[in-house]
């Protein structure tokens, strides 16, 4: 486990040398003693470790009291959407984004969507994690899987005109990420 994996925004690293399953315990126990969080939503991008990461996640957050919304294998935007639909107290993306095969990450939101950051509690949650070890809540979480997309859907067909759309033809090639499924 590495600190150093705590980035300005997000949490990235390389795995299992700087992120593993033992750090996303601890950042699912850290998260919910910093910011007092009851219901956390959970999604994870197709990275081959993503399950195992996001599992462990969980187990940190319900751990320590927090009930999870496991949403599965979603975009980080849906986890942003969710968050506020079902107006979870934080929302958590497992992804490295962008970076290359053999890292990945996690993406914080509070209440509403609103991004966690080094300036807005980020770093107060790594020194939690890497602080004293947190005792287990007195109660444990439930998890509760959903991944309904169907009011995610809904938003978005809210910003469009389905009317004032021509008839297209589309071709798609969703490649090796989640916009498969």
């Amino acid at each position: 486990m590495n600190p150093g994996c705590f980035k300005a925004y997000d949490i990235r690293g390389r795995v299992p040398e700087e992120l593993n399953e033992g750090l996303c315990r601890r950042v699912g126990r850290a998260f919910v003693a910093e910011r007092g969080a009851r219901t956390v939503l959970v999604g994870r991008d197709v990275r081959l470790e993503s399950p195992s990461l996001a599992w462990a996640l969980i187990e940190g957050l319900t751990s320590r009291g927090a009930d999870v919304i496991d949403i599965g294998i979603c975009g980080t935007e849906e986890v942003y959407f969710g968050t506020c639909h079902r107006q979870a107290d934080g929302g958590i993306m497992v992804t490295a984004s962008h970076n290359p095969r053999g890292y990945n990450g996690m993406k914080l939101v509070g209440r509403s969507a609103t991004p966690i950051s080094a300036d807005s509690g980020l770093f107060a949650i790594r020194d939690r994690a890497f602080g004293a070890d947190l005792a287990p809540a007195t109660r444990i979480g439930a998890v509760s899987a959903d991944a309904d997309k169907a009011a995610y859907i809904r938003h978005l067909l809210t910003c469009i005109d389905p009317v004032a759309l021509r008839p297209l033809k589309v071709v798609a090639d969703p490649g090796n990420g989640c916009a498969g499924p």
